[in-house]
């Protein structure tokens, strides 16, 4: 698991490292990097809290120990979120690491239409094929409502709002 992590973590890393070379390539000049924020949901730790040493499974949650920078994505066209964790106790702290869905893939897919999805995009340049009807943004919880609830985890420092949607299918 620790080795499945890490490769991730790398991988991760490496596809920063690209995109910052591309971007450079692409604008002429060096980008100046002020800050990388790696953040993963979906992982076990070992931590201490409450005086104890315990392993940690976050399902859908992000570590937000206090001055730590994290991400909150919603869905492909909603807002996401830069933040900084509080170190909420209580939640080991942790925060949520995006909308979460409402629907799974499946019941999505039954449930949107192509049109549906074109209009929750407008304004948003996206890839128009029905391989993406599964993540409409009306599959996922309102991520104004997710933050809301994750008030006293995080504080919010930007509010993200894409202009272009990259997804492979």
């Amino acid at each position: 698991m620790r080795w499945a992590q890490h490769f991730a973590l790398l991988n991760r890393e490496e596809m920063m490292d690209r995109v910052i070379r591309q971007v450079s390539e692409w604008v002429g000049v060096p980008v100046e990097e002020r800050e990388r924020i790696n953040c993963h949901h979906n992982f076990t730790e070992s931590e201490e809290h409450f005086g104890k040493r315990v392993w940690v499974s976050r399902k859908g949650a992000i570590r937000a120990d206090a001055g730590r920078p994290g991400l909150i994505p919603g869905s492909m066209g909603t807002a996401s979120y830069v933040v900084e964790g509080l170190g909420d106790r209580m939640s080991l702290n942790s925060s949520p690491h995006g909308a979460g869905r409402t629907y799974s893939r499946s019941a999505a897919r039954r449930t949107f239409t192509q049109d549906q999805l074109r209009e929750a995009m407008v304004g948003i340049e996206f890839r128009d094929t029905g391989a993406f009807i599964d993540e409409i943004p009306a599959a996922y919880k309102p991520i104004d409502r997710v933050m809301a609830d994750a008030a006293s985890l995080v504080r919010v420092r930007h509010t993200l709002r894409q202009v272009v949607n990259v997804k492979g299918d």
